[in-house]
């Protein structure tokens, strides 16, 4: 229950509801400008950095659908940590969390702008960046996801459902009319497969928008404390958002490739431009004589990204809200709900520093590598969650509604592949992240010791591991090969890798031991929510 209104978070998330709440969550506007990103960094092998991605995604949705169903309530990504490692854990990592799901709504905004400048000029420059006008039209948009927001859940959720089918339907046509129409087979063997070699793969995952387009399955996470039957929905919901969306991207990647004229290609790929490019699809559209598959990109390059940032205002709210309800920012104020169960306080916050993420980021392109290591960071914390749950509260004695099979197993891949996911990012992107995450643990625990906050209160030892984590992976990256992660090259790719996955294992030892919260302790908390 709220703290101070005595009311409920209305339980009106159904699986469909919960389903396309991460469909909606995951097509936005990845889907419109990823497939010309991708290609430009790997070529035709794009398809595999979007196959890579999607199973990388998809280890991590197993993970979460066990611990979702386990600890079902709002923003439960929140809770999860301080379930496993204790307050100060939990608080640094809500942190890593709001800022991966605090820059989507911004970026989505951009990316409407940005395909509307196609017809509306003056909105961005040459290269991509809001201009004044652009950036005013932005925060109109921010203001009217935050508007649709303040109301009931149960609306909001009507509201992306009606959206979500929409942002289905307009990329699955353009797949079967661009293969159908418009298809040329030779551009997958043009210049090679790979011209980019092994390196233009691994890079498309993390900073084409490949990874960024997946991230949105956790959505029904963060809403399982709202849904009328967690143990069914949540899996179903969560493991088949990233299902789904992996199939169309695929098809997406094909489509895209295909339909390029080989004239477009003569410079290679790293070169590949053609008319209309800023708005990729549309801009094939038009060059093949589709200009009704244009008009219908062009109004699907506002619903689409809009009804991104609409469901990613929903979570982020939720995700404040939890750290309200958990005790960890913002006393009772942030864990209060309005007469229709909408935390209003964490929209004023999600809206307020979203706009403010638009000065550092003014361009679409800016903004998603930048969300994708932070999301990833967020999203790697669940495999040390569960395996640390595993130990401190054993299946035989406490049972989860959906057991993942291989559990361990699964969420030590998922972890390395996280933290590659993240090196893979680049070192400007990773000390911009990391930077932030160091002053906010400075200013949160400085204030906590001068309020008078024990050490045992803060659940140190549930959090030091962060530290060497945190500073490792950087570190790693800062030393990265240069292609890759524009580090200083002392690590080669091979060594770099080898290294980062005995660093992941080494990560997951220390934390496993470190955390020690009472597992009874933990399930009262959680009962108590129920």
């Amino acid at each position: 229950m709220a703290e101070g209104t005595g009311v409920r978070l209305k339980r009106d998330a159904g699986v469909v509801g919960l389903l396309l709440a991460s469909l909606g969550g995951i097509i936005g506007s990845g889907w419109l400008f990823g497939p010309l990103h991708a290609a430009k960094i790997a070529g035709p092998a794009a398809l595999l950095a979007w196959v890579i991605g999607g199973a990388a995604v998809l280890l991590l949705s197993f993970v979460y659908a066990e611990l979702a169903t386990a600890f079902p309530r709002a923003g439960a990504v929140v809770a999860f940590p301080k379930l496993s490692h204790g307050n100060l854990m939990a608080t640094v990592m809500s942190f890593v969390v709001f800022l991966g799901y605090v820059s989507v709504a911004p970026a989505e905004a951009s990316a409407v702008v940005t395909y509307a400048n196609n017809y509306i000029s003056g909105l961005t420059d040459a290269s991509g960046v809001l201009t004044a006008s652009g950036f005013g039209a932005a925060l109109v948009l921010m203001l009217a996801f935050a508007f649709i927001n303040a109301l009931a859940i149960r609306i909001v959720l009507t509201i992306n459902n009606a959206v979500t089918w929409w942002k289905i339907a307009v990329p699955l046509l353009t797949v079967v009319v661009l293969i159908a129409l418009g298809f040329h087979g030779a551009n997958f063997t043009s210049h090679g497969f790979a011209p980019h070699g092994a390196g233009g793969v691994f890079s498309a995952v993390a900073t084409s928008g490949i990874i960024f387009s997946y991230l949105g399955f956790r959505q029904a996470v963060e809403l399982a404390g709202e849904s009328s039957n967690p143990r069914r929905n949540l899996p179903i919901a969560i493991v088949g958002s990233v299902v789904i969306a992996l199939l169309l991207y695929c098809g997406l990647q094909i489509a895209f490739i295909g339909a390029l004229r080989p004239a477009d290609l003569a410079n290679g790929w790293g070169k590949l431009t053609f008319t209309g490019a800023s708005g990729p699809f549309a801009g094939l559209a038009s060059l093949l004589g589709m200009t009704w598959l244009a008009v219908l990109l062009y109004v699907d390059s506002v619903v689409s990204p809009a009804g991104t940032g609409v469901i990613y205002f929903t979570t982020t709210a939720r995700v404040v809200y939890a750290s309200g309800q958990e005790g960890l920012i913002g006393g009772s104020l942030f864990a209060r709900l309005s007469v229709a169960g909408v935390p209003i306080a964490g929209l004023v916050m999600s809206l307020v520093v979203g706009v403010l993420f638009l000065f550092p980021f003014p361009s679409w392109q800016k903004i998603i590598s930048f969300i994708s290591s932070a999301s990833v960071l967020s999203y790697g914390i669940g495999p040390i969650v569960l395996l640390t749950l595993r130990r401190t509260m054993p299946v035989d004695r406490y049972k989860r509604p959906y057991l993942l099979a291989g559990g361990p197993a699964v969420a030590t891949l998922a972890f390395v592949i996280s933290n590659f996911i993240i090196f893979w990012s680049g070192a400007a992107t990773d000390d911009f992240l990391f930077g932030l995450i160091l002053a906010f643990a400075v200013l949160y625990i400085g204030y906590e010791t001068i309020a008078g906050v024990g050490f045992n209160a803060l659940h140190w030892r549930g959090a030091w591991w962060l530290a060497p984590y945190f500073f490792g992976m950087w570190l790693l990256t800062y030393l990265g090969p240069k292609a890759l992660t524009g580090g200083t090259g002392t690590l080669s790719d091979l060594g770099g890798s080898a290294l980062l996955v005995v660093f992941s294992l080494g990560i997951i030892w220390l934390a496993m031991r470190a955390g020690t919260v009472d597992p009874e302790e933990a399930k009262a908390t959680i009962l108590a929510e129920l």
